[in-house]
């Protein structure tokens, strides 16, 4: 969908989300709430975490002020080190990615979290079952597809 967003001088095109349209800013002042509340969740200060990540306390303090935008190599390193998959952050900015409702996208992203913390040979047989499944949703929407179309 066509809309505008302060940041930017040209239209954009954005899907909506379960309210509408976000801004950009309001989606890095999500980022910068789920930084503060993973990092406090670790018990951990700015001024002990700036450190770990080669930044200024000053310097970090902007992410979690939705002062600086993040590039996604940052990303990666706060989750090695605050511990949290990058799927989490990202759903913090926009669930709607996720699924058509807020409940269908918390299960997705709950989903997720507890595949990731599966061992492997699970996780194996996991994906096998889930792959054997989605074969016979799809063969069953097109038997449907195929017998609409006749009628």
């Amino acid at each position: 969908m066509e809309t505008t967003d302060r940041e930017i001088e040209k239209p954009i095109y954005r899907r909506p989300g379960f309210d509408g349209i976000t801004t950009l800013g309001q989606m890095d002042e999500k980022i910068a709430a789920f930084l503060r509340k993973a990092r406090e969740d670790e018990g951990l200060t700015r001024a002990d975490l700036s450190p770990l990540l080669g930044l200024s306390v000053p310097v970090y303090g902007r992410y979690e002020r939705a002062f600086s935008k993040m590039h996604v190599t940052r990303m990666i390193h706060l989750c090695e080190i605050l511990g949290f998959m990058p799927i989490e952050m990202l759903f913090a900015a926009a669930p709607h990615l996720w699924g058509r409702t807020p409940e269908e996208a918390e299960d997705r992203l709950e989903l997720a979290k507890l595949m990731a913390a599966l061992p492997h040979d699970t996780t194996r047989d996991l994906l096998a079952l889930v792959k054997r499944m989605v074969a016979q949703q799809k063969a069953a929407d097109a038997a449907t597809a195929s017998s609409t179309s006749k009628d």
